[in-house]
């Protein structure tokens, strides 16, 4: 099997010799690009549409597969596969690596950055940490885009934090499964694809996530109440190796760069028009959408200003510094 870095130094060869007789499609690179999510989740969509872009942008020298729901690596499985050359470009939630890093744990501080505006304005300040991490992992951010304010789905009304105490609450990312530590409920771990199994058979009576899950997981036929808590707006990145980056000539990587800021744009403009269709859908059909009670909200924001501070002294320097530049 070739690897990932002698393809890329191949096809740099083969543009540097100027062979303008053949056709630029017999250049052409073809990138495996491994998803989490399934083809009608928007953040696929998105990836989609980015091929697309890549390919009209270079003239057809790159030209993206994309495995959607898991197809070719399974979610944990991404990162590294592209790291180790199975897969030239991936992407994956950023919350799920928090236990490698707690720079990857930002995004999932809980009631840091609440409403859009908010989460890009921390994504922002934070971008120059994250690219030098990944750097050090021999992968190139592209983009990052959010997910929709994650809520909170139970099996029915609750007044306070207090009611969570011993529920079963599904976790899964390092921020989650802290949350149900801090307010007493018992952790967890179960992937969106098992979630109607796992509610049906009270393996989790309670989770936070999106409305966007929610849909995806047709979650109003196991809970029957979403509060609209605004906890966090978690976000997914896309990444390429390094070793496939380094082997572009600039005219190429400039393509790539502008089809990825394209994405972002577009990801973060669509995820904010989504985000009350997606909560209509969880009201057409009978889930009950609504404000956190007071006690509620109160005891979830105590809750965030612990994480806050746990993940501040956690990230160290860098994790002043972000902070200090969020909220100066």
């Amino acid at each position: 099997m070739i690897s990932v870095r002698l393809k890329s130094r191949l096809a740099a060869a083969a543009f540097g010799l100027g062979l303008a007789t053949a056709p630029a499609a017999a250049f052409a690179e073809t990138w495996d690009m491994p998803t989490p999510y399934p083809d009608g989740n928007f953040h696929t969509q998105t990836v989609r549409q980015f091929a697309e872009d890549v390919k009209a942008a270079t003239g057809g020298k790159i030209q993206i597969t994309v495995h959607s729901n898991g197809s070719l690596v399974k979610h944990p499985e991404i990162k590294r596969a592209v790291q180790s050359g199975q897969a030239q470009l991936g992407e994956v939630l950023i919350s799920s690596w928090a236990n490698e890093d707690p720079l990857f744990g930002l995004d999932s501080v809980p009631f840091l950055a609440t409403n859009f505006d908010e989460a890009k304005k921390l994504y922002d300040v934070s971008r120059p940490a994250l690219e030098k991490k990944l750097e050090r992992q021999k992968l190139k951010l592209l983009y990052s885009i959010p997910w929709p304010p994650q809520g909170l789905y139970v099996k029915q009304e609750i007044t306070s934090t207090d009611d969570l105490k011993g529920v079963k609450f599904r976790a899964y990312n390092p921020a989650t499964t802290r949350i149900a530590e801090l307010v007493g409920a018992v952790p967890t771990k179960i992937e969106s694809a098992e979630l109607a199994q796992a509610f049906g058979t009270g393996i989790v009576q309670a989770m936070i996530t999106s409305a966007a899950t929610g849909v995806d997981s047709k979650v109003w036929d196991f809970a029957k109440v979403y509060y609209d808590v605004q906890a966090w707006l978690p976000r997914n990145m896309v990444f390429v190796s390094q070793d496939v980056w380094s082997g572009l000539d600039d005219a190429t990587k400039k393509a790539v760069q502008e089809a990825a800021a394209k994405a972002e744009e577009r990801g973060w403009a669509g995820w904010r028009a989504k985000t009350a269709e997606l909560n209509k859908t969880l009201a057409d059909n009978a889930m009950k959408v609504l404000p956190p009670p007071a006690a509620l909200k109160d005891g979830f924001a105590k809750v965030g200003a612990t994480m806050t501070a746990e993940w501040t002294k956690a990230a160290g320097a860098d994790g002043e510094a972000i902070i200090k530049a969020y909220k100066p």
